[in-house]
């Protein structure tokens, strides 16, 4: 069945059919994909990478954090430190899926991170490091999802799902000015 008028965006069946059949090693890689491949797996290593040095950073905050509220700021830090962790497998998983090998080689981890480790510190300090890493990795990500746009819906939603991060650097802002008792952002 050809396209009709009315339907003139969709494809009919028996040529998706047909197309399916069709480069099966590719896996979930159609040809209706209209991104650059290589390109997309590159952007992706650096979200893995970031990701990964927020987990380590996170887990290094939630060990060595100190003081009279460290017990809960510490519980905060770990459960950022496995929803870092979620984000990082589901861009490791995409990349799989775009025919690549997710890069988890701690050699050069730190150049390949949006983000940086930090430091450590006291508390406060760790809140802003934390705080500055997730404003941070918004902006790139944001950047990122426009780029992906329409040539790449999938990797575009997965980013729009990580974006949560926004409620991650609410969570810091939040521990800073209880901590500081006065805003850090300026207006």
């Amino acid at each position: 069945m050809a396209q009709t008028t009315e339907n003139t965006f969709l494809t009919d069946v028996q040529t998706l059919r047909e197309r399916a059949k069709k480069s099966i090693e590719k896996g979930a890689l159609t040809p209706a994909y209209e991104g650059n491949v290589q390109t997309a797996i590159d952007l992706l290593q650096t979200v893995v990478a970031t990701e990964l040095v927020c987990v380590l950073r996170y887990t290094m905050h939630s060990i060595s954090v100190e003081g009279l509220t460290s017990e809960s700021i510490a519980e905060e830090f770990a459960t950022h430190a496995k929803e870092e962790r979620a984000h990082m497998l589901a861009a490791a998983n995409r990349i799989d899926q775009l025919g690549g090998v997710p890069n988890f080689d701690p050699e050069g981890l730190a150049t390949r991170s949006a983000s940086e480790y930090g430091k450590g510190g006291n508390l406060v300090e760790m809140v802003r490091q934390n705080l500055v890493a997730e404003r941070l990795v918004i902006e790139h990500y944001r950047e990122l999802i426009r780029y992906f746009g329409d040539k790449d819906p999938t990797t575009r939603i997965m980013l729009e799902h990580i974006l949560a991060e926004e409620e991650h650097a609410t969570d810091m802002h939040d521990l800073l000015v209880a901590h500081e008792g006065r805003p850090f952002l300026k207006e």
